[in-house]
């Protein structure tokens, strides 16, 4: 799941784990912990020697850098619980969803974009976080990102929470259903 800062993404993700038998991969970062994160469940703080040296081994599924800092998935958990046959949740920005989806072509895309840009500035100016200069910085990323919306499988609008989840938790009941049924049909005897 991606899409631009103060969409809700992470709204969405904590409201599909009450929701869906999913796991939520917690992505790495060499940044430093901010009040009221926690590691492990935020992030995976680490230093700079250790994420390269993952990156250096083909640990890293995706990462990029941003803010000076880097940021990626790793890859040993993901495919562990693909292998356990349990659905996978990647909240990453759209850089490294789309390295995930060229290592994994059956992995649904699905992009947050809010109602409006007005009230997108709205709820990044209402979280407190930036000033006006970074807030602008967001918006004009948030541009790009949508122009990078049509390689994803869905695009969700996040005008209403409850129905924005509902729609992804179906996203998510529809990829398990299909591949239960072909499951099935190839377990078969004829």
């Amino acid at each position: 799941m991606s899409g631009p800062s103060g969409t809700g993404k992470g709204t969405i993700c904590n409201e599909l784990l009450k929701r869906e038998d999913i796991f939520l991969s917690v992505s790495s970062t060499t940044r430093e912990k901010r009040k009221g994160e926690e590691e492990g469940v935020t992030y995976n703080y680490i230093s700079s020697e250790e994420f390269t040296n993952l990156i250096e081994n083909d640990e890293m599924l995706e990462y990029a850098v941003y803010g000076g800092n880097y940021y990626g998935t790793p890859r040993r958990t993901v495919e562990k619980m693909l292998n356990d046959g349990i659905n996978v949740l990647l909240e990453i920005e759209v850089q490294g969803a789309l390295k995930v989806k060229s290592k994994f072509e059956d992995a649904n895309l699905i992009f947050v974009v809010p109602p409006s840009m007005k009230e997108l500035k709205n709820r990044l100016i209402g979280r407190g976080r930036e000033n006006e200069d970074q807030i602008m910085v967001r918006m004009d990323h948030a541009k790009w990102e949508m122009t990078q919306s049509g390689k994803y499988n869905y695009i969700v609008v996040n005008d209403d929470l409850e129905r924005c989840t509902d729609e992804v938790c179906q996203i998510f009941r529809d990829k398990k259903n299909k591949s239960e049924l072909v499951e099935k049909l190839l377990n078969e005897k004829y």
